[in-house]
């Protein structure tokens, strides 16, 4: 399979991520690539960070102001974004249970589903 083919990337790419923390966007990623190896290419990283959410190694949680956010968390949880600070949080738990009725009452087969709140977050509310 060809989302399989660049190895020693992908593994850059998810240590990046896991070493991140932070809900990264493919440009902090890039960044924290760089610093060490600056031979991987921009587009490398933007095309192995499609590829493993699309084969879930990672997770895609939504584009927030302007950019694309992965997350090396792939366990059932949701986000929490806040609208000040621009930090994006997991709020733990499965919430997939909210929607458990509009599956039935719209004719709808939900598979998955992706959970974002907003608003603000203890520090900025403080």
């Amino acid at each position: 399979m060809e989302a399989k083919r660049n190895t020693v990337q992908r593994r850059l790419i998810l240590d990046a991520v896991r070493e991140l923390d932070i809900h990264a966007t493919a440009e902090q990623v890039y960044a924290h690539i760089y610093q060490r190896h600056p031979t991987v290419s921009k587009a490398t990283v933007y095309r192995n960070l499609s590829q493993m959410s699309e084969s879930g190694e990672l997770l895609h949680i939504g584009s927030f102001y302007g950019s694309a956010h992965y997350d090396h968390n792939c366990h059932a949880h949701g986000h929490f974004v806040c609208e000040t600070c621009k930090r994006i949080f997991d709020v733990e738990g499965d919430l997939s249970g909210l929607f458990e009725g509009l599956g039935h009452a719209e004719g709808f087969v939900i598979t998955g589903c992706n959970v974002t709140f907003s608003g603000l977050c203890g520090d900025c509310k403080a």
